[in-house]
């Protein structure tokens, strides 16, 4: 991807993953970016870096508009690897007058770059003001969103927002801005992103909106660190964020499930019959079809979770056991559940479930249904008024 020219000397320069498929568990179908941004004043600053493995498009793309060489400093809003990649080739190319970073973001460098005890790394507090010339630098900490050291970056004069992992999205896409992409395709993009990585951190959003009200910050271009850059839907994605980060859940119920034979497939049908017999919006997903992370995107609206799984072993399918695990990292909040399932002499896996609702705080409407091997007539009966049981208290 060549350079683009955000606003008048802002640009992007990062470069695109179009092969990307997999973020620490999370199913990137659609690839990713790595977004860096350049802006040339009296003083030249680089937002962050791109993925490793990318050094020479990303090089190639600053080269385009500036000798590296003459860039002065080195902003670090985020020391993830997929970011600070390329640091060190970067300090060695460009010979940075400063390395700018908050307080802990300082330490996080360290601990990643070991030779970077000589680096001029400078640590700026939270509401810092930089001059470049013409332009005003103004940085923020955002702390946990989604590591300890997380900062943005405001161009004051500009109205533009470097917003590090906030707003972002895993999105390959030859566009660069909101409006390049299908609306529909880029919002579910972005609340998958918000649903796996950023959703353990609502409050921590929330206080971040309320903040950005607080101080009077208007943004013209919000700039991610992934996906495409907000211009034209600024207000649609700012709402979502106040949406997802408030934990409103429709009338929605999923069931999660997965199976050996068949039986506990077939009980999942039919407690999403019962649900869906008391108008409840219903979503069926097997685990041995649907990614962890796509379920995750589901759950973010959804207020009923009820999970299906056999016996395996005395214990759960590994599946199940999989994305339990998952979920109760991403803590989800306001949520209601169930669990059933099959077995052939122990049974233990409805109470398995159960204890990993109880966990994470998930209300539990009900003990659960179990059947040996092969439900019967009267057992998918029960099935199908544990759906009742559970759109009944979506109502409530």
């Amino acid at each position: 991807m060549t350079p683009i020219e955000i606003k008048n000397k802002i640009f992007w320069v990062g470069a695109v993953d179009w092969n990307l498929r997999d973020f620490h568990g999370y199913s990137t179908e659609k690839g990713s970016s790595y977004n860096s941004y350049l802006v040339l004043d009296e003083k030249t600053v680089l937002f962050d870096t791109v993925k490793k493995p990318f050094l020479a498009t990303y090089l190639a793309n600053i080269r385009q508009i500036i000798d590296p060489s003459k860039i002065d400093y080195l902003v670090v809003n985020h020391a993830e690897m997929d970011h600070s990649g390329c640091l060190p080739e970067m300090v060695k190319i460009v010979k940075p007058e400063k390395i700018i970073c908050s307080r802990m973001g300082e330490g996080a460098i360290k601990a990643h770059f070991h030779e970077s005890d000589s680096w001029p790394i400078d640590v700026v507090d939270d509401g810092a003001e930089l001059n470049l010339g013409k332009r005003r630098l103004r940085f923020y900490e955002v702390k946990m969103l989604h590591w300890p050291e997380s900062m943005i970056s405001y161009l004051v004069d500009d109205s533009v927002l470097v917003s590090n992992d906030i707003f972002g999205q895993h999105f390959a896409s030859s566009g660069r801005y909101d409006e390049d992409v299908d609306f529909a395709e880029l919002m579910h993009q972005a609340v998958k992103y918000y649903a796996n990585i950023v959703l353990p951190y609502s409050p921590l959003v929330q206080k971040l909106i309320a903040r950005v009200g607080e101080l009077g910050l208007k943004f013209d271009v919000i700039a991610p660190s992934h996906g495409l850059i907000w211009r034209n839907h600024i207000g649609d994605i700012v709402s979502a964020y106040d949406r997802w980060s408030k934990n409103v859940a429709k009338r929605k119920a999923l069931v999660i499930y997965d199976t050996m034979w068949h039986s506990t497939e077939k009980m999942a049908n039919a407690v999403a019959d019962g649900l869906i017999s008391e108008g409840v919006e219903v979503i069926v997903m097997s685990l041995g079809v649907s990614h962890r992370s796509d379920i995750m995107t589901e759950v973010i609206d959804s207020r009923a979770l009820i999970f299906g799984s056999p016996t395996l072993n005395n214990g759960i399918l590994p599946r199940i056991a999989d994305f339990l695990t998952y979920l109760k990292g991403l803590r989800p909040q306001d949520k209601i559940g169930a669990a059933f399932g099959s077995y052939g002499w122990g049974g233990e896996a409805v109470k398995i479930i159960n204890e990993y609702l109880e966990s994470m705080k998930i209300k539990l409407v009900d003990d659960g249904v179990k059947v040996k091997f092969v439900p019967r007539e009267d057992d998918l009966k029960k099935c199908f008024e544990l759906g009742v049981k559970v759109a009944k208290a979506l109502k409530d």
